[in-house]
């Protein structure tokens, strides 16, 4: 298996425990947050499913400093009415992704940078994607998290 392979493969596992612990969120609970300062647990969804296409709008464009101010926001202002809707929205974005990754090669990943100054760093290509799979997994543990303060039952994600 070679490092793309792997990649994808990571991208895939995270993305099936999160789809496996947002069908578990009981739908009077979908609009729970912890404090008004927080996403609810429809909006995190949401913000994982955006912030992957837009991710990979920062790749093609090697960092936030070629980002083309005439990108428009598919998931912008979008309001859904189940986890199976938002994930059928952002189907073809995420195909276009992983078959963007399978269009990558080694070299890419070790000699391609992303500028992002923005947030203060460049990073290789493949530091990059692995951050990107980072993000979801991140707001999955804060979603167990809400689940445990809501005092409902969690899903075994770790299969």
């Amino acid at each position: 298996m070679n490092t793309i392979d792997l990649i994808i493969m990571n991208f895939n596992e995270v993305r099936r425990r999160s789809i496996k612990l947002w069908n578990e969120i009981p739908l009077n609970y979908i609009d729970w947050k912890p404090d008004e300062e927080a996403m609810t647990c429809s909006e995190m969804i949401l913000h994982v499913l955006e912030s992957e296409h837009i991710y990979h709008q920062i790749l093609l464009a090697k960092g936030t400093a070629n980002f083309s101010g005439e990108f428009r926001n598919p998931f912008a202002d979008k309001q859904f009415n189940s986890v199976k809707e938002e994930l059928e929205f952002a189907k073809p974005y995420r195909e276009d992704f992983i078959n963007y990754i399978r269009d990558l090669n080694q070299e890419d990943l070790d000699e391609v940078k992303i500028d992002r100054s923005d947030a203060g760093y460049i990073r290789t290509l493949g530091d990059m994607l692995l951050r990107i799979a980072y993000h979801e997994s991140v707001h999955t543990g804060q979603l167990l998290d809400y689940m445990r303060t809501m005092n409902i039952d969690r899903p075994k994600i770790w299969d």
